[in-house]
């Protein structure tokens, strides 16, 4: 549905959202069939993009293509995965395919097939600020301004990357997200990989597997984790991205929340199986096959301290051992890439109304619908996406629950409360937890 005709002034929506990722393209799908749902949903770029400069030739999905925009919530939607490949008239060439895990590229286009046609879903129009006047949200943009009774911010992740590295970035040091960008003509060179996660593994594995005169002249993957560990991808560790999971996660005392991120990262930022024995195979094939001895080094357990520039060019890291605090190394290199992962995007449009809203940390605090606690009225709310790991937990900003979180944030919208499937097997919360209050 797009704006409220009956409106005067502005166009008035019963809901606006401000970006366009995988987590409010989930909304913007399943709140599209809806009536009486007028909405909108801006994003600043000119077009879709889902880390575009990250689709390394060969990457894959590590979740199943049932966790698209909205199978989990509404497999009948005419935005599925499965309704994609339809419309482009290769089912069967898919299921031909048998592939092991879905082409990251594949996903991307999915992605953008579904923003492209949904009529609510406006590209190149930023959100300058939201703030709330006379009982409505105000949303201005640098082309127009509309109201709405409610706002849902998902603005998605930025780069991170850690303070030595900072004043540097350039290109001869980038994160990993301008992987495509920068990471060329590296024949002969020194390229160092700092971060052990997915991200990192695919970047060494693309290095590593160049040839001729585009094969770098050595490369160095550097990890704070003692080991280049798998992502744990079992049925029952999978119980964590279950809904019923994500609510107990959400009703545990703040120190229990941030200790389990800590000890479950690697069920959503290991290393897929097949990524790592590519490595493998190619470290055996370059070491004892072509005889390169020295192409690459393996450098888990380790912490880059300082990063300085190098008397005869490039870059000097220096890197503490954690089991050996007292002494350092230094890497000499070229190049460097950042698989460090990601943060919360900036929201600074907010600024408005920011001292009106509750925050945990330095998160928004949510309730369990995903709706901010602020001082305004009930009925209207300010919804956030993909941006509170530490209140719901590693799935919040993975694709595993980004179809329940949505139906969440529509059923809120429609007074509604759909029915869950059944639970986990796994008894998560006491019962006495089970149905006693939400707590944030």
């Amino acid at each position: 549905m797009g704006q409220d005709k009956s409106a005067t002034g502005p166009a008035h929506y019963r809901c606006v959202g401000v970006g366009v990722g995988p987590a409010n393209l989930s909304l913007a799908s399943l709140l599209h069939e809806l009536p009486d749902m007028p909405n909108l949903f801006l994003d600043r770029r000119a077009a879709f993009g889902w880390h575009d400069d990250q689709q390394i030739p060969g990457t894959t999905l590590q979740v199943s293509m049932f966790k698209d925009l909205v199978s989990l919530a509404d497999p009948r939607s005419p935005f599925s995965f499965m309704a994609y490949l339809h419309e482009q008239g290769r089912v069967y060439h898919f299921l031909n395919a048998q592939f092991d895990e879905i082409p990251r590229r594949e996903w991307r286009n999915y992605l953008a097939w579904a923003s492209s046609r949904n009529p609510n879903v406006r590209f190149g129009e930023a959100v300058q600020e939201v703030d709330f006047q006379d009982g409505r949200f105000v949303v201005r943009t640098d082309r127009a301004e509309v109201t709405a009774d409610n706002v849902v911010v998902g603005v998605g992740s930025r780069s991170w990357v850690p303070e030595p590295a900072r004043p540097h970035l350039g290109p001869t040091q980038f994160h990993v997200n301008e992987f495509l960008t920068w990471a060329r003509d590296l024949g002969g060179k020194r390229v160092v990989v700092v971060g052990g996660g997915q991200s990192g593994a695919e970047a060494v594995s693309n290095l590593i597997s160049r040839s001729g005169a585009e094969l770098p002249r050595r490369v160095s993957w550097i990890s704070r984790r003692r080991n280049y560990f798998p992502i744990d991808d079992t049925p029952f560790t999978n119980d964590y991205y279950m809904p019923d999971y994500a609510d107990h996660f959400y009703r545990l005392q703040q120190e229990t929340r941030l200790k389990l991120n800590v000890e479950h990262i690697l069920t959503s930022d290991g290393i897929s199986g097949s990524t790592l024995r590519e490595i493998y195979q190619r470290i055996y094939v370059h070491r004892f096959i072509d005889g390169r001895q020295d192409l690459i080094g393996l450098h888990p357990n380790r912490e880059v301290t300082e990063v300085n520039r190098a008397p005869g060019g490039g870059w000097d890291l220096t890197v503490r051992h954690a089991d050996e605090p007292g002494a350092a190394d230094h890497f000499e290199a070229d190049v460097v890439v950042w698989a460090t992962g990601f943060k919360p995007a900036a929201t600074q449009f907010l600024a408005p109304i920011a001292h009106r809203l509750e925050r945990s940390g330095e998160e928004l605090r949510v309730d369990e619908d995903y709706a901010v606690h602020w001082d305004g009225p009930a009925d209207r709310s300010l919804f956030v996406q993909n941006a509170v790991r530490g209140q719901r937990g590693l799935a919040d900003p993975n694709l595993s629950l980004n179809a329940w979180r949505s139906r969440r944030i529509a059923d809120r919208l429609c007074g509604v409360r759909h029915d869950e499937q059944l639970p986990s097997f796994v008894e998560w919360s006491t019962k006495a937890a089970a149905v006693g209050q939400w707590e944030a």
